[in-house]
């Protein structure tokens, strides 16, 4: 006889999918919103009461009939729990979320605040850097040259010296 009342008042997904007439994935968003969780019997078969499709009928209403803006206020008002404890509790939570979020972007843009003077020095060193580099070819080429036109002298004796003919070949 148990059994019997328990089958009367189970619907099975595809009841419930011809009640609400609505898709699983709808179905599946309306028990978050409701706070519904599907109950498995025995066999592994998914299930709901007759009361659930009841509040799923109401909280499809509830959307249905509202607009946009108004249907996110009123399905979080019908997934929050009648315990004012339980609601208080969601209520500092959602403080606690918000007031750590604040301070933690807070702290992240005093950090980064000066990121902007560093990245800019930091184009400037490498400019100057690359200036520098070229610098230090230009003079090696040179001190080549200077290298190359000091060895063309040849010293004749009592510190006379005589330039040598350097042939280059182009």
């Amino acid at each position: 006889m148990l059994k019997e009342k328990t089958n009367e008042r189970t619907l099975t997904p595809q009841e419930v999918r011809t009640i609400l007439k609505t898709d699983n994935k709808e179905i599946v968003e309306l028990c978050k919103k409701a706070s519904i969780r599907p109950k498995k019997n025995e066999k592994g078969y998914t299930y709901f009461s007759y009361d659930e499709v009841k509040n799923l009928r109401k909280v499809q209403a509830q959307i249905n009939g509202t607009t946009d803006a108004s249907a996110k206020s009123t399905a979080v008002a019908v997934a929050a729990p009648a315990n004012p404890a339980i609601r208080s509790i969601l209520n500092s939570l959602q403080d606690l979320e918000t007031k750590l979020s604040e301070r933690i972007s807070k702290v992240i843009d005093e950090k980064l605040e000066g990121m902007d003077d560093v990245v800019v020095e930091l184009i400037r060193c490498k400019t100057d850097n690359e200036t520098l580099k070229q610098k230090i070819v230009d003079l090696n080429k040179e001190i080549y040259q200077l290298k190359n036109e000091v060895n063309s002298y040849k010293s004749v004796g009592f510190g006379l010296y005589r330039k040598k003919e350097i042939y280059i070949w182009e």
